[in-house]
């Protein structure tokens, strides 16, 4: 007979009872072989790496490394405050809030009676003026009339005295017997006489010529008084043309504060007028002006229009920091100073384009993100 088969062996010892209750581990399967493309991932995985890691130095190197950039910086300009010279009620007002002017452009039209009747009166105190200064060097003529007639007065007088001198003269040298005493007295006389002449001719000669500098120095205050009331005249037209206020810029108006019927004075802005060229103030860190400097290319984000890129160019660094300059510096000259880096304004020039476009205004106070190229 075939003999019965044996039973598998590790089947067997499995299937004893094991003392105590204890039963036997399970059976560990053998181990399976390692695929050949178990490994293909780290293959795919290690380029791909560097490639990361090489595009990452690129990108640090080319955008990162040689730009300067800032949030803390704003569009700056020019505010152009807009006030009444003189006192006046508002005739009329031409103007709107944010309305674009030009130079030159009438404003606002002031009341200008009150003016006009003034420098009414001014041109006729220097037509009165004019006509004292005419009279005055009227009389410079007729005293130096006066003193040409006193002039040949004396002259006349000198020719007198003369001839009486040669009479007496005459006599004194004839022959005592030839002569009469009363002849004698008379030539000597008339001497006399002509003598006088001469002294009373060259007194009235130098009051002519006195009155000649009295007729000049009334010239002069004559031409003081004209001059004042041309002066006079001079200001009460400016004060007229004050009336007829005009925008000095070309600009948008903001701020508007005056109506027709209001009384203005000078002590009140009417309106503010912001230019169009405005520039960029950024305020960088101080370490981050190593390698800044006047000239080198900005590109700006304004907050109000993402999706607008500006150019611009670096214009000038402030000469010291925005704390030196505040209103109350600080002090670092204390037992507890602490280090605090500063900030520096660069002022940011734009590009022409960028003033350009009339829909999209850069007001003075806007946020703008500008990134300067270092390197």
């Amino acid at each position: 007979m075939p003999s019965d088969p044996q039973p598998d062996t590790a089947a067997a010892a499995a299937a004893q009872p094991k003392p105590d209750g204890a039963t036997a581990p399970a059976a560990t399967p053998p181990p399976e072989p390692k695929k050949p493309g178990s490994k293909r991932w780290l293959i795919v995985a290690i380029p791909l790496a560097l490639i990361l890691i090489a595009g990452a130095l690129f990108y640090y190197v080319t955008e990162v490394a040689p730009f300067e950039t800032t949030d803390d910086a704003f569009i700056d300009g020019q505010v152009i405050s807009i006030r009444a010279q003189v006192s006046a009620i508002a005739a009329a007002v031409h103007v709107d809030d944010n309305q674009m002017v030009h130079k030159g452009d009438l404003l606002v039209e002031l009341d200008p009676t009150d003016y006009q009747v003034v420098l009414n009166q001014m041109r006729g105190a220097e037509s009165a003026a004019r006509g004292r200064l005419e009279q005055a060097r009227a009389g410079i003529s007729s005293a130096q009339s006066a003193v040409a007639q006193q002039r040949a007065n004396l002259d006349a007088a000198r020719a007198t005295l003369q001839n009486a001198e040669h009479s007496l003269a005459r006599y004194e040298g004839l022959d005592p017997q030839a002569r009469s005493q009363s002849d004698v007295d008379s030539a000597i006389a008339n001497r006399a006489t002509a003598a006088a002449q001469v002294e009373v001719a060259n007194a009235q000669l130098k009051s002519a010529e006195v009155q000649v500098i009295s007729a000049q120095a009334n010239v002069a205050a004559a031409e003081g008084d004209a001059q004042k009331a041309a002066a006079d005249t001079k200001r009460a037209e400016v004060n007229l043309s004050y009336c007829r206020i005009r925008a000095t810029a070309d600009g948008r108006i903001t701020n508007k504060a005056v109506d027709p019927g209001e009384y203005v004075t000078s002590a009140n802005p009417l309106f503010t007028i912001v230019p169009l060229n405005v520039w960029v103030t950024a305020n960088f860190k101080e370490t981050q002006l190593t390698h800044m400097a006047a000239g080198q290319p900005v590109t700006l984000k304004v907050d109000a229009y993402p999706d607008l890129a500006l150019r611009g160019t670096i214009n000038s660094i402030q000469s010291g920091t925005g704390s030196r300059f505040s209103i109350i510096p600080a002090e670092n000259a204390t037992g507890n100073f602490v280090k605090v880096v500063q900030r520096v304004p660069v002022k940011i020039t734009l590009d022409r384009d960028a003033l350009a476009d009339p829909k999209r205004v850069l007001a003075p106070g806007m946020s703008v993100e500008p990134r300067v190229r270092v390197k």
